[in-house]
């Protein structure tokens, strides 16, 4: 399997998009997504800065499958994990793919280490579930909205249309708010009508 199995399709990263260059692990990303049903669809932006979310998270499958659409894009971008899944033996695994440890104790800190590091990169994504966990949620985290506006740079919405078995790249917005809840309000509007895997159990 190499670069050459990849299909030349619209929702391949641009030039200047955060990416890595390794065509075997891109190929193993297509190679599992196609052998799991899924396909892309949209674009992401054509940036060196950004901030993606990825919604809805309402399952333990939703994490192989974002991992396979990185992996497939050659996408490289930065993720937030406790810190616990960052020990041996796997830890090792979690950096290796863009895995930075956050103590849930001290998540101010996250949010400021990250938008350090994306001023000093020259490029940088940091992609995100904004719901933080796989149960039902009434509001999304703000860590995500914090980042991209400290930082100045837009938010990539990703969606994992489980009904479709489709990775949404896009839109992309800019988190002009000065008040978070209204931003994240408005954002989460664009997700409407996206059904999760646990949405789907329920039909």
């Amino acid at each position: 399997m190499n670069a050459m199995s990849l299909p030349h399709a619209s929702w391949q990263l641009g030039p200047t998009a955060p990416q890595s260059h390794k065509s075997w692990l891109r190929a193993l990303g297509w190679w599992i997504l196609r052998r799991a049903g899924w396909d892309f669809s949209g674009q992401m932006p054509d940036i060196p800065k950004f901030v993606c979310i990825v919604a809805p998270h309402t399952s333990n499958w939703d994490f192989p499958i974002g991992l396979a659409a990185k992996w497939a894009l050659g996408f490289d971008a930065h993720w937030w994990g406790k810190d616990t899944l960052f020990r041996p033996p796997l830890g090792w695994f979690m950096r290796a793919n863009g895995g930075i440890p956050v103590d849930r104790k001290n998540k101010g800190n996250a949010v400021e280490r990250t938008v350090a590091l994306a001023r000093r990169s020259e490029r940088f994504a940091l992609a995100l579930s904004p719901e933080g966990t796989r149960k039902a949620v009434t509001e999304w985290r703000s860590g995500f909205w914090h980042v991209a506006k400290s930082a100045g740079i837009p938010i990539c919405l990703v969606a994992l249309d489980w009904e479709h078995k489709t990775v949404r790249l896009g839109p992309t917005v800019t988190p002009d708010e000065d008040d978070p809840a209204a931003g994240i309000a408005r954002i989460r509007g664009l997700y409407k009508g996206i059904k999760g895997y646990d949405r789907l159990q329920q039909l």
